[in-house]
């Protein structure tokens, strides 16, 4: 009698207390800008690599932001970081990655936009 309790509890705990994850970066270009920039000449450097996160919590399946303003958010905090205004600076590879964690009734979803910053030279 023991024996099966101990063995029931130890898979009800194994259930409750484990969680998924998954973790995909987006692939395809999701970005529509019209500006063009050959960079085939040495006439850059890059400068630093910036990043912008932002996280939603779901429970029960409900709450949160979309994936697209997701995005958008970190996006934004990314290129806040970029203090690109008022020089002749550009970001370029830019990478979208979104991680996704789930425990029994809660969901995380982390979005994280990263790129490099480079400077035109004279």
């Amino acid at each position: 009698m023991i024996k099966k309790f101990t063995i029931i509890a130890g898979l009800v705990s194994t259930v409750l207390l484990t969680s998924c994850a998954g973790h995909y970066g987006l692939t395809t270009n999701i970005n529509n800008h019209t500006t063009e920039v050959v960079l085939a000449d040495n006439n850059f450097k890059v400068i630093s690599s910036v990043s912008g996160d932002a996280s939603v919590t779901y429970i029960l399946g409900i709450g949160g932001l979309s994936k697209k303003a997701l995005i958008a958010e970190a996006r934004k905090e990314m290129l806040e970081k970029a203090n690109l205004e008022g020089s002749a600076k550009a970001i370029i590879n830019e990478t979208v990655e979104i991680k996704g964690t789930s425990f029994p009734f809660v969901g995380k979803k982390t979005v994280t936009v990263s790129a490099q910053v480079i400077e035109f030279l004279d």
